[in-house]
């Protein structure tokens, strides 16, 4: 038998089959885990869909964090409820929840789960003249990694300029699955109430990386003079796929101050939003981290007062086990 070997194939319903030859070390030491992972291979994208469930809190949203139709979601959800023989999900409750017994398998699962990415993508790495131990890896959302994320590694260069940086930018739940998975060795992200994640604190650990806010700002004329005010049918919102759109939505549902007319502009971008305010189009909330330069140069000027500024927390994420020299410097370096 050779040392790996693996049989990939397709199924019906898309979901992935896998049949690996392994070193008989392994197979020991996964004949010793509990009866509840002695099931189909295609079983572990099932468990991965539970753990999205509940991290979204939606089957819509979840569906989409998954790249799935709702209906197809909906009935992998369905097929790993069968196998387990008891629900998992808690149907008819908003926010949406697990059934103890659906937690209970995550905390079973997740663990092993990472595991397996971690091994699978030592197997799979392209050879190359740096080992893995000599590259960190660090996941967060489009808009900070161009200024809390950029600040962070130009100030960390000494830590780690003799090896290797990858940045990987996508919307925070897909950045969240990818850490989670073991595809990432940082995550960085936002922290509110209306953005929480859910990472489990007995598998990762969290520091404060920063502390932002979003600021309601206009372009000035030539006079100083702002062009818009809060409240002018003039502005500018986020879509409600990024984080910073689902924080701005949920303060302004609260009912905090004058209602706002609809958004005349809704863009997917911050960076977008920054060029759209400052061209005159509308006012918008923007990071303070990203508007701070052009407040300085006198080409925006932030409305209202602190209360209608919405403030958050900028968060670095790493997994609790032992990780390289190179990421515990980081870390380390990070955490002081």
């Amino acid at each position: 038998m050779p040392d790996r070997a693996s049989d990939l194939g397709t199924r019906s319903d898309g979901l992935s089959t896998c049949h690996l030859s392994v070193p008989s070390k392994t197979i020991g030491a996964l004949s010793q885990l509990p009866s509840c992972f002695t099931i189909a291979p295609m079983d572990i994208k099932l468990i991965e869909d539970l753990a999205a469930l509940r991290q979204h809190g939606s089957f819509v949203r979840a569906a989409e964090a998954r790249h799935v139709t709702h209906p197809a979601f909906g009935r992998r959800i369905r097929t790993l409820e069968g196998w387990a023989g008891v629900p998992l999900v808690a149907r008819g409750r908003a926010p949406l929840r697990l059934t103890p017994a659906g937690e209970s398998l995550l905390v079973e699962a997740e663990p092993l789960l990472a595991g397996l990415a971690r091994v699978r993508a030592q197997w799979h790495a392209v050879p190359g003249p740096e080992p893995r131990s000599m590259v960190v890896r660090v996941c967060t959302g489009r808009t900070l990694a161009h200024s809390l994320v950029a600040d962070w590694l130009a100030r960390l260069r000494p830590v780690w300029r003799a090896h290797r940086v990858e940045v990987r930018t996508a919307a925070m739940a897909e950045v969240a699955a990818v850490f989670e998975r073991g595809e990432s060795d940082l995550l960085v992200c936002y922290e509110h109430p209306a953005l929480s994640i859910g990472l489990s604190g007995q598998r990762f650990r969290h520091a404060t990386l920063a502390s932002d806010r979003l600021l309601p700002v206009s372009r000035v004329d030539a006079s100083g003079r702002v062009r818009h005010e809060i409240g002018s049918p003039h502005w500018i919102g986020y879509a409600q796929s990024l984080a910073l759109g689902r924080l701005l939505g949920d303060r302004l549902a609260t009912g905090h101050g004058a209602p706002l007319p609809s958004p005349q502009v809704i863009c997917d971008s911050a960076d977008a939003i920054l060029e759209l305010t400052l061209k005159g189009v509308g006012m918008a909330w923007l990071p303070h981290s990203l508007v701070a330069q052009p407040i300085r140069q006198g080409l925006l000027k932030p409305l209202g007062g602190r209360a209608d500024q919405i403030h958050f927390e900028v968060r670095i994420y790493r997994h609790r086990g032992r990780q390289s020299a190179l990421v515990e410097a980081v870390w380390d370096a990070t955490d002081r």
